[in-house]
């Protein structure tokens, strides 16, 4: 068995082997400085009147940082980057479309947000993210034997201001229980690890004139490992269900699993990888590098494809090649791959064909055995993001490019 290396005491009169004979005490270890990243999966069911309507797979890489610590409190700043995949089911269960291997971008959320050594949070108003809070929250001073429970109160966030037309997010509170269960395993690493369920239970005001919930329920079991050296959480895996009743009769349930891990990933050099890929890309006709809050953007400018497609023309290959090699070298940083147009045609066909070419270029790469799956997120932009005046057919070309990102975090 792996040596401890929490902060364990024996207790008196019991055998130096038995699980029961350690105690410990958890609590937040922060660091200013300290900055890691989070992995998310989840993969949830959703019925509408108790059908199966669409099953999906959706990744959230949390990238957060210890800005400042003070009185054993911390200010984090967090980014949250949310990229999901979706099989659709019709009447009778049916699959009418099937999810592909490609994660395609959802949404960003940024927060602000400190939370003290307990795991107690504030967060702003403003901020969305995180949308579970206070979560783990651990008793003070108190050493813990395998069993000990004890509950603090939570909230969740539940943000319908854009499908439901309310005012504000929802706040729901909740009370935690939680109960110490000793060593568990991870991938096959041990860890003090605890359980941690909650129940939700709302009825919102319904919003006059539109079609809005009258009844929320949720149910959260989760099984969380503890990091004692780094004072946060290693992983954590769980099920949920949610239950939404709407003002029209119909109830919308998501049911599922969700599971994350801590990533630790060296700083990336910036300034030394950017001319490295500078040198590496010079065989590249009109490719580009640069950096950007994100990480490092390689620019596939003029990436041909067959007209109004997303078919790539044989002779592009050898560019990617290229990609997939430097990529190949730098295998614990995950991808973006987004695709831009031209000012042609309609916004809605414009941001089709660039998702369609991002995905044509992340297919490549993956087949390749550069990057799994669930680690590559494609996106499309139409033609939101110009770098050349599409007035011109110079500018046009330039514009109708692909782009791949080395994430940062």
């Amino acid at each position: 068995m792996r040596p401890l290396r929490w902060i364990c005491i024996l207790l008196a009169g019991l055998v130096l082997n038995s699980p029961a004979a350690w105690t410990f005490e958890f609590y937040y270890r922060f660091r200013a400085g300290d900055r890691f990243r989070i992995l998310s999966t989840v993969t949830y069911n959703i019925l509408v009147n108790r059908s199966l309507r669409y099953r999906n797979e959706t990744v959230n890489r949390i990238a957060q940082e210890v800005t400042e610590v003070s009185g054993g409190s911390a200010r984090i700043n967090a980014t949250f980057q949310t990229a999901t995949r979706t099989t659709r089911f019709g009447v009778g269960g049916r699959i009418e479309s099937a999810a592909d291997d490609l994660f395609e971008w959802s949404r960003n959320y940024y927060s602000e947000f400190e939370q003290d050594r307990l795991g107690r949070m504030t967060v702003a108003l403003e901020h969305i993210m995180p949308t579970v809070r206070d979560v783990p929250v651990f008793p003070p001073n108190r050493m813990l034997q395998v069993g000990d429970t004890w509950s603090a109160p939570g909230v969740a966030v539940q943000d319908f201001r854009e499908s439901f037309g309310f005012q504000e997010p929802l706040r729901l509170p909740f009370h935690a229980l939680y109960t110490f269960l000793g060593e568990r395993e991870w991938q096959g690493r041990s860890y003090p690890a605890f359980s941690v369920s909650y129940r939700v239970l709302d009825r919102p005001a319904l919003v006059p004139g539109r079609l809005s919930p009258r009844r929320i329920q949720e149910a959260f079991d989760k099984v969380v490992f503890w990091d004692a050296e780094a004072g946060r959480v290693a992983a954590f895996e769980g099920y949920f269900r949610t239950i939404i009743e709407l003002s029209n009769g119909e109830t919308v349930e998501f049911r599922g699993r969700a599971e994350a891990e801590v990533i630790e990933s060296p700083p990336m050099d910036r300034e030394e990888l950017l001319r490295e890929i500078m040198e590496d890309i010079e065989s590249i006709p009109d490719a580009t590098v640069r950096l950007t809050d994100e990480g490092i953007v390689i620019s596939l400018e003029d990436i041909q494809f067959a007209p109004d497609s997303a078919v790539l023309l044989p002779g592009e290959l050898s560019k990617l090649d290229v990609i997939a090699e430097i990529l190949a070298r730098h295998p614990d940083r995950d991808i973006l791959v987004s695709g831009h147009t031209a000012l042609a045609g309609t916004p809605e066909s414009r941001l089709r064909l660039s998702t369609e070419r991002a995905g044509t270029v992340a297919e490549y790469l993956i087949r390749r055995n550069i990057r799994t799956p669930d680690r590559v997120i494609i996106r499309g932009y139409g033609a939101d993001r110009p770098v050349a005046d599409n007035r011109t057919t110079e500018g046009m070309r330039r514009n109708r490019r692909v782009e791949i990102i080395i994430l940062e975090n």
